[in-house]
């Protein structure tokens, strides 16, 4: 949607994962050292990252397979977690133009909507010099339901002052976009990241190749 009007937006809530940072490489190699400890086959780096953003739980479950059993999963899903706590940081990174994004938008309230648990999206932001941008981090934990559930979306909205017509969720996949759907906000989808997108059956409404053209497109119209 061309003619959608941003400069009316004053309130951002950005995703994590594929958005902000590019942990892909991490969360795989923590993914597949869950299923050599499991005793099972590793699986090609775009095969998990395909699994990626519904939160951990649902990460280890599709990467274990429909055949794991309950136990399965919840050893898997404590010798991920245990694994990835220790290795978040050895290759993320901010995204090209991230910085340079949020600190051109720093005036607008802008928050972290991530399906990954909340202490954990923190301490990564914190270590990248990206938490000062943020009047709030949740996490798929903070909430009753995840992401593309709008009760945590709507939370944050109020938390921030902004009504759903002024805010806009930023971020790589369908989760993302479903959310800003469900919770009446525009949406915005970045070119990069790794979340599973389908741009036939959920378009947003707009794209970008870096954070600092939301900038750009934000600015108050004078």
């Amino acid at each position: 949607m061309d003619n959608t009007n941003f400069s009316v937006v004053r309130a951002f809530l950005f995703d994590l994962d594929g958005t902000l940072i590019d942990s892909k490489l991490d969360l795989v190699n923590s993914v597949n050292f869950m299923l050599q400890a499991m005793q099972r086959d590793v699986l090609p780096l775009a095969i998990v990252a395909s699994y990626i953003g519904h939160g951990a739980p649902k990460l280890v479950a599709s990467a274990l397979g429909p055949d794991a059993t309950d136990a399965d999963r919840k050893c898997g899903l404590e010798i991920f977690l245990a694994h990835y706590n220790k290795h978040n940081l050895d290759a993320t990174r901010a995204y090209p133009g991230v910085v340079e994004g949020l600190e051109a938008l720093q005036d607008r309230p802008m928050a972290v909507l991530t399906n990954k648990p909340k202490k954990m999206s923190v301490e990564i932001l914190e270590a990248l010099g990206l938490l000062k941008y943020f009047r709030a981090v949740c996490g798929g934990d903070s909430f009753e339901k995840k992401k593309p559930d709008p009760a945590g979306a709507q939370s944050i909205l109020k938390d921030l002052g902004a009504r759903p017509h002024e805010a806009a969720m930023v971020g790589d996949s369908d989760v993302d976009i479903l959310t800003a759907r469900n919770a009446g906000m525009l949406a915005i989808a970045v070119n990069y990241g790794f979340g599973q997108h389908d741009r036939a059956t959920q378009p947003a409404d707009l794209y970008v190749d870096s954070l600092q053209e939301i900038a750009a497109l934000a600015m108050p119209s004078h």
